[in-house]
């Protein structure tokens, strides 16, 4: 059963009280935001939670799509608030075959997201795509497509954190993105 007592009236609070900011990492100039004590404080995690799933059910999602994998963590808990499923986008190599795989371009690599081929239906389901972090976009760009490609539609993305600068926001295209510390955007 959910809390229903919160001592954070918002997400942006409990985030700017709990995300671990930890300068110079993984590169120097880089500020790394740690969700790790946001996920560990009940209080914070509820009031995430509770945001995120209000901002999922107003995209109209029937389905939560969470990404490998702090968004499975995330997009768990909003599927269960919302009394909708979960399709955990997976990293290449962890689903037995067959799946649908779709590779992408990360900042040093190719990488691929993987579902699995059978089993599901994702012919005409809306689904909300759920992350922690918005960066390049590549991941949510590769995970829209391997959806659109299994027959479903993305109706929104919905993430915690965004980083700027790095063109995420403009590779998503037209569909509604929801930033819950949305630096004053």
């Amino acid at each position: 059963m959910a809390k229903t007592d919160n001592k954070y009236s918002s997400a942006q609070e409990a985030l700017a009280d709990k995300v671990r900011r930890v300068p110079d990492f993984p590169a120097e100039g880089v500020l790394f935001e740690d969700l790790t004590p946001v996920l560990a404080d009940a209080d914070a995690l509820n009031a995430v939670i509770r945001e995120m799933a209000e901002a999922s059910k107003q995209l109209g999602g029937d389905l939560i799509g969470g990404l490998d994998a702090r968004g499975f963590l995330l997009g768990s808990a909003v599927a269960f608030d919302m009394g909708v499923g979960i399709l955990a986008i997976r990293k290449q190599g962890k689903l037995p075959p067959p799946v649908i795989t779709q590779e992408y371009q990360t900042e040093y690599s190719t990488a691929a997201l993987e579902i699995p081929e059978d089993g599901m239906q994702l012919e005409g389901k809306r689904v909300v795509l759920v992350d922690d972090v918005l960066a390049t976009g590549g991941t949510l760009v590769a995970a829209t497509n391997l959806i659109e490609r299994a027959g479903g539609k993305v109706v929104g993305y919905v993430v915690v954190l965004e980083v700027d600068g790095l063109g995420g926001r403009e590779r998503l295209g037209d569909a509604p993105l929801v930033v819950l510390d949305d630096g004053g955007r």
